[in-house]
């Protein structure tokens, strides 16, 4: 298999299939090491950046030596250890870099830089040299990468391929699509991790064991036993401190003696309920009447037809007339069209004059709501600040890929959202200008901006910028003016998101706090589309992920003949249902042509093979 990248979701792929799946991976990074960071991936850590290094330290040296690495020319250098596995480093993905990492005789190749066209290039000269070639791109555009998918399977079949064979296929996946519901989860209290498949709505939820091998409330079954460690499990990668490691799907032995050990149930949710959950779509383009006015020019205009209403009362008691005509009368006094009460009673002058009063007031109120609302339509497109009074909602900073992404999701949800961008050319304002959301432009490493965002009321801070540093400078700084203040952080490297976890656990031992890994979420659903699978989704637990797929019964020795119970093996995988199917019994035999959707670790998805 070929992995094709400039950033730390090619390191992570190659590790994974190297690690978990066992594959063979050609590498091709840029040849500079400061552009293709690798990450840390905790015991498989070695597996990308020894080779990394190797590539720049023996290029030089391996030409003409007869050693293992060789120079090719525009191909760029590359180095093949013994055992098969090999790093390229390249500046530009050429068809002459292409041949030279061996996409000719590849089974699959992924194409994860971070620019779509470069990705979309490769791929069209990928497919002319292998047209058996099993490709995945990862490209932030969606409905271009539904005509790219297509455009791909097609030229498949004009060669006379079979385009719907596991060999021929075209998956187009996007990081940010994969990552942004688990990020939204984290920050929101009470929301629930979802994946959907067909015909089929599950969520993840946690909660403290009941103990008798399912947890309290009728759950499908026990995915996890969180680690207990307080309120927040999510050690976040925090292995050899000591406490309880979280246990992926336990048997119920294990849910027995866990001894009231939070824990991660899984759920099905109806129709109905997730129709009835989900928020109300609204007409988009059209402001709502609340925001085209202030709340000082509303409780004006209230006050005055307040005292209108007052002063029709008082002219209907006083000269007794009905109280349509009093009413009448009132607006007439007011725009000084009424003849003056001359020869009227005391009380009816004294009413005209304060009708006269009251219209005199209400002009510069009218003249002001007309400005105001003029304005509001005039700016309908310019970034809103955050309202006063705001709370209980979420600070998101960061508005790339990652932050766009997760915005729009939070906003799916119904979250009221408040977000920091240093950037005032970031991709994501547009969204938020859309979706009508509060920015405040500025370094949230500087005094003052995260109080701008009334941090101070907010529920909870998911910092997704794509600098470790700054997420975690935004998140001390918030936790002095909150302490209590639930945070997430995207961290890319797993032993920097131990020691961070474990200092905040310990500063501030009764607040949430979270980390997540983008490539660690996403790295899964790439490796399973370059192994021909359909991975679903991932939930994370903790730092870890569980992997939701759907595998094909015939061929399996562990699922073909064996009942649903039978097929669960503890710590590796189970059968959730039969895809298609909300009723599957337990006692159900799965025979040849069933389709399962299980739920299953890294190892276990790949033990499945």
């Amino acid at each position: 298999m070929v992995v094709c990248g400039d950033d730390g979701l090619a390191h992570r792929l190659a590790a994974e299939l190297r690690g978990v799946y066992g594959e063979r991976v050609t590498l091709v990074v840029p040849p500079s090491e400061r552009t293709a960071r690798p990450p840390v991936v905790g015991r498989a850590r070695a597996a990308s950046a020894a080779l990394f290094d190797r590539v720049v330290n023996a290029a030089a040296g391996s030409v003409g030596r007869g050693g293992t690495g060789h120079f090719a020319g525009a191909a760029g250098t590359s180095v093949q250890p013994p055992d098969g596995e090999g790093v390229l480093a390249a500046g530009e993905l050429t068809e002459a870099v292409l041949a030279e990492a061996g996409v000719e005789q590849a089974t699959a190749l992924a194409l994860v830089y971070d620019d779509d066209e470069t990705n979309i290039r490769a791929a069209l000269i990928a497919r002319r040299l292998n047209p058996q070639l099993r490709l995945v791109l990862r490209l932030y555009n969606r409905r271009l990468g539904q005509h790219i998918e297509e455009l791909l399977d097609q030229v498949t079949t004009l060669a006379g391929r079979d385009a719907g064979g596991a060999d021929a296929s075209t998956t187009v996946l996007s990081d940010a699509d994969t990552a942004a519901p688990a990020l939204a989860a984290s920050a929101v209290a009470g929301t629930s991790k979802v994946v959907q498949t067909e015909g089929l709505l599950l969520r993840a939820v946690e909660r403290p064991s009941a103990g008798d091998g399912q947890a309290a409330g009728s759950g499908l079954c026990t995915l996890a036993l969180l680690s207990a460690s307080g309120a927040d499990p999510a050690a976040d990668g925090a292995e050899g401190n000591g406490e309880q490691e979280p246990r992926l799907l336990p048997d119920d032995e294990e849910v027995r003696r866990s001894g009231g050990r939070p824990a991660m149930v899984l759920e099905q949710v109806s129709a109905a309920g997730a129709e009835s959950a989900a928020p109300a779509h609204r007409v988009r383009g059209v402001p709502p009447l609340a925001s085209l006015f202030s709340r000082r020019l509303r409780w004006s205009l209230a006050g005055i037809v307040g005292c209108v209403v007052a002063l029709a009362v008082a002219l209907w008691m006083v000269t007794g007339i009905h109280p349509l005509r009093a009413f009448y009368l009132t607006l007439l006094d007011m725009f000084a069209i009424d003849d003056p009460a001359i020869g009227e009673s005391l009380g009816r002058q004294l009413l005209q004059l304060l009708s006269g009063l009251v219209g005199l007031l209400l002009l510069p109120v009218l003249l002001a709501a007309v400005l105001e609302a003029l304005g509001t339509f005039r700016t309908a497109s310019a970034l809103r600040k955050p309202p006063r009074g705001l709370g209980g909602h979420v600070v998101l900073l960061g508005l790339g890929k990652i932050g766009t992404r997760v915005l729009t999701r939070l906003r799916e949800l119904g979250v009221p959202v408040v977000c920091v961008e240093s950037d005032p050319d970031a991709r994501g304002l547009a969204t938020a200008r859309r979706l009508r959301v509060p920015v405040v432009l500025g370094d949230v490493t500087q005094e003052g901006v995260l109080e701008s965002a009334v941090i101070h009321r907010a529920q909870a801070l998911l910092a997704v910028t794509s600098a470790d540093t700054t997420n975690l400078e935004a998140v001390l700084y918030a936790r002095t003016v909150r302490p209590d203040l639930r945070v997430v952080l995207r961290l890319y490297d797993d032993d920097f998101a131990t020691a961070v976890y474990r200092t905040l656990r310990a500063a501030y031992p009764q607040a949430l706090t979270r980390s997540r890994s983008v490539t660690y979420l996403a790295a899964p659903s790439f490796a399973g589309a370059m192994l021909g699978r359909q991975v679903m989704g991932a939930i994370p637990v903790e730092r870890r992920v569980l992997l939701i797929a759907a595998v094909d019964v015939d061929g399996h020795p562990q699922l073909e003949g064996r009942t649903v119970r039978e097929a669960f093996r503890a710590g590796s995988w189970r059968v959730l249902a039969l895809e298609g199917r909300t009723d599957t019994a337990p006692g159900h035999v799965l025979a040849k042509g069933d389709r399962v959707v299980v739920a299953a670790t890294r190892r276990g998805l790949a033990d499945l093979r």
